[in-house]
């Protein structure tokens, strides 16, 4: 009899914890991602800023899995899944599985005006990066080559819509980059003029950290040089800008970070979901009905149940939820009950800029100096990889003592003027 096949969807946090912890398990593990990578994707925006090469934040799934002899890696792409006959279409052929973990993760969310995603991209993907990477170095160049001063203006202004953890870095990166990486590199176009706009639709920048913190991440990327605006919703954004309320903000560049929407395959599972496209699950990350199909990360829908809250999407959960699936798995093939998810949450952290970040540990909270280091340190243990480790911290440790960025290469054809 042959072991039970477990078909893994995703290379993320989620299915990667998930298939390292069946490492020792009998059962044979197809990982399935249209991607050869696994990415971290808390430092994506290092990536979209210059501050980091592609390589220093992800690692070919392959390499990872290497010395797992039950995984066999596929990149593919998932076209369709059918719980009732156990199978999962890819675009390279047919999969049947015995066990089914779908954590095929989120991706942007415009919340009803997908025409945005022209002119303001989000961040995601490597790819993402990079592109976001080339729209902004190419600013600076276009705005050095533009001999009107109102034009110029354009693009030297930068607009980030979403004041969550990833809006937040970036446009405290944006500002850094401005005033201490670029002025002595440019002749006509001065880099300490450009504005950096942070849009929040919401009362505060980081809500879902306790009021003090959020105060000290406005007070931190004020003193910075970012606008921060809060309280109203985008209303319009095209090629020359966007619209808050009845303001307008003049900008050739926009970024996006306001919201995310789960990947598109959880439809396919045969239960409703909720609003933002995720999945409810059972409390064990099981499929209603199908105790067969699992769904982790941020496709999931996810009940605490230890405080009866929503699991948030971020990084440590879908490791855990990984890692109970697994565990979930093992006890299906002993025949032994499965238990409940519970989340551990260790905390929330953000990076403002340089020597600057808040920390929120529930009773503990820290701001400046002190949360920067603690949030550099718990970046550089979760990567994976002794090489990633050591290479981000040399990188980091050059940034430090000279304000500049080593991935400052634009690639690829830029956006036209």
């Amino acid at each position: 009899m042959s072991e039970p096949h477990v078909l893994v969807l995703g290379g993320g946090f989620a299915g990667l914890w998930c298939t390292r912890a069946l490492a020792s398990a009998p059962v044979r593990i197809t990982v399935v991602d249209r991607t050869n990578h696994h990415l971290f994707q808390p430092l994506l925006y290092q990536v979209a800023t210059a501050g980091l090469s592609a390589p220093d934040i992800a690692a070919p799934l392959r390499h990872i899995l290497r010395r797992q002899r039950n995984v066999t890696v596929r990149m593919d792409e998932v076209q369709r899944i059918d719980t009732g006959a156990r199978r999962v279409q890819c675009a390279g052929g047919e999969l049947a599985y015995d066990f089914l973990v779908v954590a095929t993760g989120a991706t942007h969310a415009y919340f009803g005006n997908d025409a945005w995603a022209t002119h303001a991209p989000g961040l995601k993907t490597l790819d993402d990066a990079l592109a976001i990477r080339r729209r902004l170095l190419s600013a600076f160049e276009a705005a050095e080559r533009e001999p009107d001063p109102a034009a110029r203006a354009a693009w030297l202004n930068f607009v980030v819509i979403g004041g969550g953890p990833t809006g937040v870095e970036l446009a405290g990166t944006l500002a850094e980059i401005a005033r201490h990486t670029l002025p002595r590199e440019f002749r006509h176009a001065d880099p300490r003029s450009a504005r950096v706009h942070l849009v929040e639709a919401g009362p505060r920048p980081l809500a879902t950290m306790p009021q003090e913190l959020s105060e000290k991440t406005r007070a931190m990327l004020q003193r910075l040089g970012v606008e921060v605006h809060t309280g109203r919703p985008v209303t319009a954004i095209d090629a020359d800008g966007v619209a808050i309320g009845d303001e307008r903000l003049p900008a050739r560049t926009v970024l996006w970070a306001a919201g995310v929407a789960a990947s598109p395959l959880g439809a396919q599972l045969g239960v409703a979901t909720d609003r933002a496209g995720r999945v409810p699950v059972e409390a064990d990350l099981s499929l209603p009905g199908r105790p067969e199909v699992f769904v982790a990360g941020d496709l999931a829908a996810v009940r605490d149940a230890g405080r009866d809250r929503a699991v948030p999407g971020v990084a440590p959960a879908a490791k855990q939820m990984g890692a109970h699936v697994a565990a979930v798995i093992r006890a299906r093939l002993r025949g032994t009950p499965s238990a409940a998810f519970r989340y551990r949450d260790f905390g929330n952290l953000a990076t403002i800029g340089r020597m600057a970040a808040v920390v929120d540990f529930g009773r503990l909270r820290l701001s400046g100096l002190l949360a920067w280091w603690f949030w550099l340190v718990a970046h550089l243990f979760f990567l994976i990889g002794f090489r990633n480790r050591l290479i981000v911290l040399l990188n980091w440790g050059w940034s430090y003592w000279t304000y500049q960025r080593h991935a400052r290469i634009i690639s690829g054809r830029p956006p036209p003027d």
